[in-house]
């Protein structure tokens, strides 16, 4: 009798401290929004709606617009996402499917060495390779399109692409690592079923492997979404810091994390620090539907 009172009282003691940290994430998450609300509330309150939606940023002339941050924050992590997407399907494949033992182990180490480099150092090789590379390569090979919007303009490196591309390198091993294990759950009943109905490799893997991980692949692929939404010093380093709305790749940019890093430190007045908090609470407003979405879509696809 002692020992089943003893195992009750233990179960129901993890259940009220399991409740507890729960409460406590949740106060902090609501300290957070409230502390970002209570110190931009001057900036909102003074602009309204056109500091969500204005085109202009100077800081000296106490014009604040977010819009341009909020188009470069976007623009790249959605850009980057669709690049790396490809990529890391194609590389999780490639280990799980194809790869022997050996060259599967070795790659597997350096994919995940590779997810563990700390942003500086990716900056660093982007500002002394990538961006020589698409100033004096990249550009003049697409300067005959330039007609297209996307490939318009001169470029000193620092741009759009250059951005987009370090976030690429950033969440390929991210999702790669999440698509592998996905791949690798899959059981290798089915797989072998198809291969004796006849079924190829490329067969077996568009109709029973990847679908079978279609909700760890949107999983992973929202979980590295919101990486490249909230990378900060990489980019910063690399995009231009400049608040422009424009397709062209080559054109420099600017993006909410950036600006925030950027002129933080050097705010002097309160109404511009308050912009800054409000870059802040206008990036967790982003991420934080972008994880609701993703939620719900997950959902989705567990019901299908």
């Amino acid at each position: 009798m002692k020992s089943v009172r003893v195992k009750i009282d233990l179960n129901l003691a993890f259940k009220y401290i399991a409740f507890f940290f729960t409460i406590v994430v949740l106060c902090i998450i609501a300290l957070l929004v409230g502390e970002l609300i209570l110190h931009s509330a001057e900036v909102i309150l003074r602009y309204g709606f056109s500091f969500f939606f204005g085109w202009n940023w100077d800081p000296k002339a106490n014009i604040y617009g977010a819009l341009p941050m909020i188009y470069g924050t976007l623009f790249t992590a959605t850009l980057a996402l669709l690049i790396a997407i490809p990529i890391s399907i194609g590389i999780a494949t490639f280990l799980t499917e194809i790869a022997p033992p050996k060259l599967r182990e070795f790659l597997t180490t350096t994919i995940e060495l590779i997810a563990a480099i700390p942003s500086v150092v990716i900056g660093l090789w982007a500002i002394f390779y990538l961006a020589p590379l698409i100033r004096d390569i990249i550009h003049p090979l697409f300067k005959p399109l330039s007609f297209i919007p996307f490939f318009s303009g001169e470029t000193f490196g620092y741009c759009y692409l250059t951005a987009t591309l370090v976030l690429v390198f950033m969440i390929t091993p991210i999702m790669t690592s999440i698509f592998k294990e996905a791949f690798e759950s899959v059981p290798k009943d089915l797989k072998d079923a198809m291969y004796a109905l006849g079924a190829t490799r490329y067969e077996t893997i568009r109709h029973i492997t990847i679908p079978f991980s279609r909700t760890a692949i949107f999983a992973g692929t929202i979980l590295a979404y919101g990486r490249a939404l909230g990378e900060t010093l990489a980019v910063t380093m690399v995009i231009g810091n400049q608040p422009n709305i424009t397709l062209s790749l080559f054109s420099p940019g600017y993006t909410l994390a950036a600006v925030i890093a950027n002129e933080f430190i050097e705010a002097t007045s309160r109404l511009h620090v308050a912009a800054l908090i409000g870059m802040g609470l206008i990036l967790f407003i982003i991420s934080l539907i972008v994880n609701f979405v993703g939620v719900i879509l997950l959902k989705r696809l567990k019901r299908w």
